[in-house]
Order: structure tokens, then sequence, then C-alpha cells
């Protein structure tokens, strides 16, 4: 199935304007507080008092925002200040996230509340026919269990571990996905559930998400890295999304590391991946162990202060780092935020990284980065599939991205 996708269904993104972007900041930091005054909101986001002002009013208009009766606190001299909170409009958004080996399904009001959410082992590189079932299958069981009509759906976003082309919504040519090569998986999925869907690379949403939700609040240039089967990068400057002439940037995985090492995936040679991804990882320490080890084990043991994982964990961690150094020399980021299952080994993995900035990267570069691992446990996509739990935050991430984008 390669039809053309139809207009309006493709992988195409208007990058954000300076009062679209105002506008999120402002939505996201009222989310978070639950409830704030116009003050508040410039603490929160930096914003000047102004802006806020201004922004507020068209958020009040366009019934986003309502204000809440004055209470006793007052900003000043003059009457009290009156708090601020989201309205919750009619209408609900779904976020399907895909993994290599897992499917995330969530429904949220447009005020980002989570509704309903499922989790499910998938392996979502061996057949997109199948995935994308999955994906329509669990999409309509949420809607069940909220007891809710697609009608009052407003969109679907769909986040997959795959450079994405910016003009045709198709799947590039390449071996992270090789059977989804050439697909359109936004119009494949449309067709399935009769709604519009805006697809993105998930390393790209996790990005937005640590903007409003995580570990990345207030930071307007920064990195975010996937350290997972593959290596993902989410590049996000002055607050917007950076995603490259054709979508596919941020193949931070794909970077030679070295000339004659082993083959990757992608068809090239010493890929950072073949060094730093999970298989890699767990391949260098199954030696070491009878038992079959699984990159739970692996964090368990980096944790517990086992020599040789630690040891793995922080060479994966300085390989890493040693790319990002070279990158960071280059776009003088706020922050990196570290995500994927090996962010779960914590300590270990971030002194790694953390070692390579400081040696490679110019020191007035070095000084101004921090390093944080993701707030919104993105490591539990594949970690909590062994405690048959989803991870909430990172389906809200999802949702919560996809209100504030349908709604723009």
């Amino acid at each position: 199935m390669t039809q053309d996708p139809p207009p309006g269904v493709t992988g195409r993104h208007v990058t954000m304007s300076p009062r679209q972007y105002n506008q999120e900041r402002l939505l996201g930091a009222l989310r978070v507080r639950g409830t704030a005054t116009r003050a508040d909101l410039a603490g929160a986001t930096g914003l000047s008092r102004a802006t806020v002002a201004a922004t507020v009013a068209k958020l009040l208009a366009a019934g986003l925002m309502r204000e809440l009766p004055p209470a006793d606190r007052r900003s000043g001299p003059g009457r009290p200040a009156g708090s601020l909170c989201l309205v919750a409009a009619p209408g609900v958004v779904a976020g399907l996230d895909f993994g290599h080996s897992h499917l995330r399904a969530a429904v949220a009001d447009l005020s980002g509340q989570v509704l309903a959410e499922e989790h499910r082992d998938l392996q979502v590189d061996n057949s997109p026919d199948d995935a994308l079932a999955a994906a329509a299958y669990e999409f309509r069981r949420l809607l069940d269990r909220i007891s809710t009509g697609v009608s009052d759906v407003t969109g679907v976003v769909v986040g997959l571990p795959s450079p994405i082309d910016r003009g045709t919504g198709r799947v590039v040519s390449n071996n992270i996905l090789p059977g989804w090569v050439n697909r359109a998986p936004a119009h494949e999925l449309q067709e399935r559930i009769r709604l519009p869907v805006v697809l993105d690379n998930y390393a790209n949403l996790a990005a937005l998400g640590e903007i409003t939700y995580g570990s990345a609040k207030g930071v307007r240039n920064l990195i975010y890295v996937k350290a997972s089967i593959g290596i993902g990068t989410g590049l996000v400057f002055e607050g917007r999304l950076y995603r490259g002439d054709t979508g596919t940037a941020g193949e931070l995985g794909h970077v030679q590391i070295q000339p004659d090492g082993a083959i990757c995936r992608c068809g090239n040679r010493g890929c950072l991946e073949t060094l730093v991804s999970v298989p890699h990882v767990l391949a260098t320490l199954q030696p070491m162990h009878r038992e079959q080890l699984t990159i739970a084990d692996v964090v368990r043991l980096a944790t517990t202060g086992d020599v040789s994982a630690r040891r793995v964990v922080t060479d994966a961690g300085r390989a890493i780092g040693r790319t990002l150094a070279d990158l960071c020399n280059v776009l003088n980021p706020g922050a990196l935020i570290i995500g994927g299952e090996l962010a779960a080994a914590g300590a270990p993995f971030t002194a790694g990284i953390r070692e390579a900035i400081d040696h490679h990267t110019q020191p007035v570069i070095a000084d101004a980065v921090a390093i944080r691992t993701s707030a919104l446990g993105e490591r539990a996509e594949v970690l909590g599939n062994r405690a048959g739990r989803p991870d909430q935050l990172a389906a809200r991430n999802l949702v919560h991205r996809s209100a504030l984008r349908l709604r723009s």
C-alpha cells in the first residue's frame, strides 16, 4: 500500500511562530500549576509581564483559559490578583506511540487529562500492516472504555521510531524500519480510523514533551537523546523543534565513530549505535553471566555497584558524550536531556556523558550545558513492560502534545 497521501495528511509540520510559542509556554505552565496569576506565569515562563498579559487576553478570548474570581491574595497596592485556569474544551485527542517492540495508546481531554491508556508488546519492525491494525484496534478500545464516539475525537498524533520525510509523510529509505520504507503511516492509519492523523518521529515528540512538562522546562536550546535500541535525537533551538530540510534531522546514532567498525543496520560501518545501543550493551555483558540478561538486569547491576555493568554503561555514556560534544561546540545548548532505557542506569551513564562533554567541549560551552535525565520516564517504555503497566507520564506527553498542536 503506497498510495499518495491526500493533502493535509502528510508529514509536513509548520514551525511555531513566536505567538504560538508564547501561547504554548503559558498553557504548559498553567497545566503544571493548575491555577496561577499573570505574575506567576511571568515568573514560570520567563516572559515579560506585557507579553503574558497580551497572550493571556488572546487565550481568554479563544476560550482556552478562564479567570477565577479574585481571592484575598494581592500582587500590589491595587485590587487582588485574579487567578487563571485551563478550560477543558469538549472533545478528546488520542496519542499512539510506536516503539520497536511496543505500542502505547492514550486518550485525553483537551486540557491534557489522560482518560484512558493501554500498552501492549508488539514487534513493530516486522509488519506495518499488523502494527497499524493493532493501533486502530487499541484506539477504538480506548474510546469504548470512556464511552466516547469517533465524532468526539479532535485528532490523533502518532510517534514512530524512524525518520519521516517532512514533505510526503513517508518513512524514508533506511534500515531502521525496513518494512516501513515508502509507507505513509499517517495516511494508512487515517484510512483505518477515518480521522485526521499527525505523524512525527518519537524523539521529536519526547523533546517537545520535556520542554513543556519535563526536565527541560524553561530551556530554549536543548538536545534530547533517547538511548535505546537505537540512538534517537530531538533538537530544539529557541524553543522550536528543528527537523531539518526534509524532516530527518537528529540521526545521532548514525554518526560514524569507527570507520573500520561493525556493520550498522543502516549499512555503514562503525556508527555510534553499534557501540552504545541496548543490543551492544547486552552483547558486551552477556559472556559474564549465565542467565540471559535484559536491559533491566543491566540497569539493576549498574545501579547496585556491579563493576562490569558500571564500566560498560559508563563507556557507553562516554561514547555518546564524545559525539554530543561536537554538537555542543556547534550549537551551544543549555541542556542535554537523556532518555531511553540506558538513562535508567542513572549516574554511571550520565557521568560518562559529562566526562566526555567536559573533556571535548570548549569550557564556556561545557559550563553552560546541564545534563539531565528525562523526567517523563521514557525508560519505562520497555522496562515498564515487565511490570505489566505503562508509563503514564510518557503517555501524557504524547496526548498533551496532541492537545496543544491541534488547538493551535
